[in-house]
């Protein structure tokens, strides 16, 4: 008796930022239930390649897709990209995004725009462009939002005011999109920290989350 294939086998999906961290794991997941992945990547195309070489390994299937996503007409062009590659949507995950530690101070109009654009103006673009195939597929959206957006920290605010926003666009869009398409978010907490961390300060992290560890990508 031959097995059953994976339980998305023949959906497409579109995840940004899958190069790296969170992207590429959820990346590699979809391709390991059998989805037909668009592997979306800015300047990290070698970890695109190596996260579509592990969707092909585990029998999936991926398509690399590049893109500024800084820029909103280039979001809507990779939609377009996954629409002609994939042959359809069935899922937009929404992973790419700036994390910039900065002072107050230092907030000016450049990197105020940095964050704002990648991590909200983006995202808004992008699902709305793929409205069309997401409603034809009764398809889903997912954004990666963060847990500083409903409890802030120092030193990032451009970062958590466009994380806050973004969680408050999830809300609003799924009112808007119901009942064809569902959208969520997943807000992580400490995950991953960027290798400039210093280990004491992720070994302080650590120690103020209840399970008292730092979560995985996976």
């Amino acid at each position: 008796r031959a097995a059953a294939p994976p339980p998305l086998t023949g959906k497409r999906a579109l995840v940004t930022g899958a190069g790296q961290r969170v992207g590429q794991a959820i990346a590699l997941a979809l391709g390991a239930q059998g989805m037909h992945v668009g592997v979306h990547y800015r300047e990290s195309r070698a970890g695109a390649e190596q996260t579509a070489q592990g969707i092909v390994d585990a029998g999936g299937r991926a398509t690399l897709l590049s893109a500024d996503l800084a820029s909103r007409e280039q979001a809507r062009a990779l939609v377009e990209q996954a629409l002609a590659e994939l042959g359809g949507l069935d899922l937009v995950v929404a992973s790419a995004a700036s994390f910039e530690k900065i002072a107050l101070a230092d907030v000016d109009d450049a990197a105020w725009d940095r964050s704002l654009d990648l991590n909200l103006a983006s995202p808004f673009a992008l699902v709305q462009h793929a409205v069309p195939a997401l409603r034809q597929s009764r398809g889903s959206v997912v954004f990666i939002t963060c847990s500083s957006a409903t409890v802030p920290m120092r030193g990032y605010l451009p970062y958590v005011v466009s994380k806050g926003a973004l969680q408050h666009l999830m809300k609003t869009l799924a009112l808007e999109l119901a009942p064809e398409i569902r959208v969520n978010a997943v807000a992580p907490g400490t995950v991953m920290p960027p290798p400039s961390y210093d280990p004491d300060a992720v070994a302080r992290l650590a120690r103020a989350i209840p399970l008292a560890r730092v979560g995985s990508p996976q």
